[in-house]
């Protein structure tokens, strides 16, 4: 049995191919059309797909009909009347090159749990989804048993999002929602949660395991309290975000019997409130699908659909730049200029570079990231993440999980003047920890580097300028190259 699963006509959209517990291929269409968060399959990405052969079965990440019913509810008219987004209807106008197979849908949530579930290993699982809104749904805790049988105890419907709340906090703070949450959580660190108070007096209520709104944020929170700085709207938001996140936690643990933990949605991208969740030490073990969002819901809704377990053998999953790891070139150019791009292997499926499109930097000089953050057009305040060895991560950082290796989540620096690259204003770092199993060529890489500086960590970030993907094939990271004066490798 081959299934596409398909996440689409939304944001980020993207694909996975899935045969017989083998996840062929998962990408984002974005790295294809160049438009960052794009929400149409684009051809070529169809084309990668094909060279697997034409799926059996489709399966789709959310119920459309239903999410009808909410635009209805959201008074979204057009949206709710449109057939353009109807998923046959949308298959069938791409001119695929097959019959169209059986398409099942699963419910938003489901799918977004069920990528996490299909891909831990763990027999059994407490889950919790938190996103701006599925169908109906914005906040599930629910739990898998060992016949994967899915069940939800705890459900928040629209217009109670805290995710569309976060996203109206970005746009409060003069940032793109949808896009640019990131850039709060990281801003949050240079303000004071001096109006979380503030807050829960207007905007929410703690409730039961989770939360109630006051107000519907869908559209943003306008310009409320205008006199305040931006930081500390971050930060106060960041604090709420990380309060609902531990209440659920919490709660979650006193009323199921897994001692494994999945987190999803668009709020697991939160590394921030990740750690506090993982320093509660209420679960065995934590596991956070690298690609936590929508895209990763084209794995999720194959696996919901199907109740297949998935062979997760790491987020490489992408289109392919073939040739060796370039070690040795890599090496020479860190040494030379301090800086160097590498597009090598396949593309990693989520949103974070983990290796094989990324920036590498010296993390020591004390204007490396200034120097990193003027290639890529960043805002100055903007954190990197470190990469390191896992053997050695324990010796400078204070990792809340045993390993770290999709940066989702924070750790104290216990060295940070050795290496202000990577240490955010709060002293903390994104890190990623890297095995010879989950890449030998960057492990090797990283062993080098320290016989040759005596220096154990990396700068890693992606290799995209500003507003743009992630660079996906060569024709993209030569480009990059002209563009930027930097080498890509």
């Amino acid at each position: 049995m081959r299934t596409w699963g398909i996440s689409a006509l939304s944001h980020d959209a993207a694909l996975a191919v899935v045969e017989d517990g083998e996840i062929l291929l998962a990408a984002h269409s974005e790295r294809y059309s160049r438009k960052k968060n794009d929400s149409a399959l684009h051809p070529d990405l169809l084309d990668e797909a094909m060279a697997f052969g034409a799926p059996d079965m489709i399966a789709w990440y959310e119920r459309p009909h239903v999410k009808k019913l909410r635009h209805l509810r959201a008074g979204q008219w057009a949206d709710a009347v449109s057939r353009a987004d109807v998923p046959r209807r949308y298959l069938r106008f791409l001119g695929l090159p097959f019959p169209l197979p059986r398409i099942r849908y699963a419910d938003h949530h489901h799918s977004h749990a069920a990528a996490a579930f299909a891909t831990s290993g763990f027999p059994d699982a407490t889950v919790i989804v938190g996103d701006a809104i599925g169908e109906f749904r914005t906040f599930t805790i629910g739990r898998f048993d060992t016949t994967g049988r899915f069940e939800v105890l705890h459900r928040r419907n629209y217009p109670h999002s805290l995710g569309l709340l976060y996203s109206a906090f970005t746009r409060r703070c003069g940032f793109r929602p949808n896009e640019d949450e990131y850039v709060i959580m990281g801003l949050a660190a240079f303000g004071e949660p001096r109006h979380e108070d503030a807050i829960y007096e207007d905007l929410v209520e703690l409730e039961g395991p989770s939360f109630r709104l006051k107000v519907n944020p869908h559209r943003g929170i306008g310009d409320w309290l205008p006199e305040a700085s931006d930081a500390d709207l971050a930060a106060s938001v960041q604090a709420v975000t990380e309060e609902v996140l531990v209440r659920a936690t919490r709660w979650a643990r006193a009323n199921t019997t897994s001692r494994n933990l999945l987190v999803m949605g668009g709020l697991a991208l939160n590394c921030v409130a990740n750690s506090r969740i993982a320093r509660l030490g209420l679960f065995d073990d934590i596991w956070i699908c690298p690609n936590p969002g929508d895209a990763g819901s084209s794995i999720g809704a194959a696996a919901a659909v199907t109740g297949m377990r998935l062979n997760w053998s790491g987020p490489y999953l992408g289109t392919s730049v073939d040739g060796e790891y370039p070690v040795d070139a890599l090496l020479d150019a860190l040494a030379d200029e301090g800086v160097v791009g590498v597009a090598s292997g396949r593309a990693e499926f989520g949103p974070r570079a983990l290796g094989n499109r990324s920036l590498l930097a010296d993390p020591r000089p004390a204007d490396m990231q200034d120097r990193v953050n003027a290639v890529k057009g960043r805002e100055p305040f903007r954190p990197f993440a470190p990469v390191i060895r896992a053997e050695v991560a324990d010796e400078l950082f204070e990792l809340p999980v045993p390993q770290s290796p999709y940066m989702q989540f924070t750790a104290r620096c216990k060295a940070p003047h050795e290496y202000p690259a990577i240490v955010h204003h709060d002293g903390t770092s994104r890190v990623q920890t890297v095995t010879p199993r989950d890449h030998p060529g960057l492990h090797e890489l990283l062993v080098r580097w320290e016989e040759r500086t005596g220096c154990p960590i990396l700068l890693n970030t992606s290799l995209n300028s500003r507003g743009e993907p992630l660079v996906n094939n060569r024709e993209h990271a030569d480009a990059f190259a002209r563009r930027n004066g930097v080498a890509v490798l």
